[in-house]
């Protein structure tokens, strides 16, 4: 497996842990698949890789909740991501609370907030209502918005591979993407691991590539989400 060392930290304005984000404009994040979880349907913590375009590891992620939280509310669950550099120091935090999911009912809408280093909130991730499609806003850490993700008009659970358009808040420009990427039907059939691909401006706030880590997250769980809901109309029709 290959290792990618971060560049000594230093760099004005960015969080220590977070300078490699600096120098690249795509990252892949890969979940692994978990063997007991593909057998048998036992939902177990999530684990992810944070690759650069060459394929090398610059990160990895662990999610933190407990067992009754997994089992009972499946993807919706609560839960706190801790994203570890090569060297397993702390460098992003996310922490999602619990809440229901409904794209009739904009009560209690999916949000996430992101800190680096862990203590340091630099983001918000605030899932946006709308009867048809998946849309989040991007806040900075004075709950400000700076970008909008949207996601495909309708049917975007039953997709192979679903495109997240990254826009100015005027929704003008198109400046990146978040790409569900497929995985396999085997893998689709018997777990819910997903595979995503980010691109941003080279140029765009490191924190704000950090937030954009975390809505991957946010969007994982609502694919999971949408899945088990065609899954379960499937099976009454």
């Amino acid at each position: 497996m290959n290792m990618y060392a971060v560049p000594s930290p230093g760099i004005p304005g960015c969080p220590p842990g977070l300078e490699y984000l600096t120098q690249v404009d795509q990252l892949l994040i890969k979940q692994k698949v978990e063997l007991i979880e593909a057998l048998v349907g036992f939902e177990s913590n999530n684990k992810y890789e944070v690759r650069n375009a060459m394929g090398q590891n610059v990160f990895y992620a662990v999610e933190e909740n407990d067992c009754l939280s997994r089992q009972c509310c499946g993807p919706m669950r609560s839960f706190t991501i801790h994203i570890l550099d090569n060297f397993g120091q702390e460098v992003i935090t996310i922490t999602r609370p619990l809440k229901c999911t409904s794209c009739l009912f904009p009560c209690c809408l999916q949000e996430l907030e992101v800190q680096s280093p862990p203590g340091n909130t630099v983001g918000y991730v605030v899932q946006q209502w709308h009867p048809f499609s998946p849309k989040f806003l991007v806040a900075n850490e004075h709950c400000e918005p700076v970008l909008k993700i949207h996601g495909p008009f309708c049917g975007w659970s039953c997709l192979p591979d679903v495109d997240f358009e990254i826009l100015t808040m005027d929704e003008v420009s198109k400046i990146g993407k978040i790409s569900k990427q497929w995985s396999g039907l085997l893998r689709e059939a018997f777990t819910d691991t997903d595979n995503f691909g980010i691109k941003f401006p080279m140029d765009l706030d490191v924190r704000m590539k950090a937030v954009m880590i975390a809505a991957c997250f946010l969007i994982d769980s609502e694919l999971s989400v949408a899945r088990i809901l065609a899954i379960t109309d499937e099976n009454l029709m």
